[in-house]
């Protein structure tokens, strides 16, 4: 009919089945296309007509969606997929609470209630209400103990919560169905090793492996656990399955090459983080590690070098900026560390120690009037930092401001640790805080 604008005839399901279809694989434009001849014959079908609000809602065209849905409602009332819908285009405008007040009415009519649970606490999960998500995402995990996405949702919520044994209660529920359950031993590792308890985390991520050999995440989770624990060796072995059973990935190689750096394989440390910087260059944690580790060597040369790559592929990483200060203080280039840091600041990361940092390298410059103006306006936003404070009191004193920088500095009320710090920034000025 598409290709010859012949006309024959199908009954409502046929055209219903059909727009599904197109809609399934992405091919909106025939949808819409076999939804006009679906109207055209069957005009007053209510399910083409939610067919055509479904269209709405996936153009954006919400008004109209739910024009058409009033409509729909007065003639069948009791539709759980007109509140679905109805749903679905709160949820999209981030209206969460008229969403699950639809979802509540779907679920009244509804003889299948699993797939609205799983919607009502996704929309709970969205607007931050984890008890409630993770009430309904219990729900559908005791309707179905293998619906694994909601296993996931639900472990998220209790994790948010800072429910550790409601979490593991759970997860042992889910294995008293299936005890060859590989994503629940994982679940149940990870949170074992997160509360600190190793050995019955070791435990758990074995059991994953043992239900499934080829489990990439139970490798690779045992390898940190074991990483985290010393067994340095043992942990390279396991990621280096993890790396047998998937693609290689930037962040593997990464954890390999950390290993062989606390081994002090420098060589092997060098390969992997090069590999790993080779297999994701838009990662910029595998960049922030080879450059660290370089910096380590104090090969400075390189480490410049590669962190001017990382900066083409990562420009406006805060992390690689901040790598930057680090590897210019060290390499004495005060002048680009200082750049770096108004880079940082440029990128909306205003912070205390990215100031401080800062004030410290016009200080060590000597230059005393630019370290002040930056010190009193960092002070001004931040009038609790004592670091600060110190800063521009020692500046003022320099700049000959005695009494403003008296009053900031208040020698008799300094601690220890503050007079120590004050000496070593103005050594000049350390009489006025030795015997106070």
């Amino acid at each position: 009919m598409l290709k010859t604008n012949l006309i024959y005839f199908f009954d409502a399901q046929e055209f219903e089945d059909i727009i599904v279809h197109y809609l399934s694989f992405g091919e909106h434009q025939l949808a819409k296309k076999a939804l006009k001849m679906g109207l055209e014959q069957h005009p007053s079908s209510h399910g083409l007509m939610l067919l055509q609000s479904e269209i709405f809602i996936l153009d954006e065209k919400f008004e109209m969606a739910l024009q058409l849905l009033e409509y729909i409602e007065k003639l069948n009332p009791f539709d759980e997929e007109i509140a679905l819908q109805k749903a679905s285009i709160a949820s999209k405008q981030g209206d969460h609470k008229t969403s699950i007040s639809h979802l509540h009415k779907a679920l009244e009519i509804s003889e299948e209630p699993s797939e609205i649970w799983n919607l009502l606490g996704m929309e709970h999960l969205l607007a931050e209400e984890f008890e409630e998500a993770a009430y309904f995402f219990k729900n559908c995990l005791g309707d179905n103990p293998d619906d694994y996405p909601s296993l996931y949702n639900l472990i998220y919520c209790y994790d948010q919560l800072e429910q550790i044994e409601p979490a593991i209660e759970c997860l042992n529920e889910v294995l008293e169905f299936d005890p060859y359950c590989e994503v629940a031993w994982h679940q149940l590792g990870k949170i074992l090793m997160k509360s600190g308890r190793t050995k019955e985390a070791l435990s758990a991520l074995d059991f994953a492996i043992i239900s499934d050999d080829t489990f990439t995440g139970a490798y690779i989770e045992k390898g940190k656990l074991l990483e985290s624990t010393g067994k340095l060796n043992e942990a390279i072995d396991n990621y280096e399955v993890a790396l047998n059973t998937t693609e290689p990935t930037a962040f593997i190689h990464k954890c390999i090459g950390r290993c062989h750096e606390r081994l002090g394989n420098f060589d092997l440390a060098q390969q992997f983080y090069l590999k790993s910087v080779q297999l994701e260059p838009s990662n910029e944690k595998g960049w922030e590690s080879l450059i660290y580790f370089l910096i380590s060597q104090k090969n400075y040369k390189k480490a410049r070098h590669y962190l001017e790559c990382a900066l083409e592929n990562n420009s406006d990483s805060l992390e690689l900026w901040k790598c930057s200060v680090d590897l210019y203080i060290q390499m004495n280039k005060k002048d680009l560390a200082i750049a770096a840091s108004n880079k940082i600041l440029e990128l909306g990361h205003y912070y205390p120690e990215v100031l401080i940092q800062l004030i410290d390298l016009f200080l060590e410059k000597k230059d005393w009037e630019k370290a002040h103006n930056i010190a009193e306006e960092a002070f001004a936003a931040f009038p609790e930092n004592r670091d600060l404070s110190l800063r521009v009191a020692g500046c003022c004193l320099i700049l000959e401001r005695t009494e403003e920088g008296m009053f900031l500095l208040n020698p008799k009320k300094l601690s220890v640790e503050e007079k120590v710090s004050f000496q070593t920034l103005f050594p000049k000025l350390k009489n006025l805080v030795s015997h106070s």
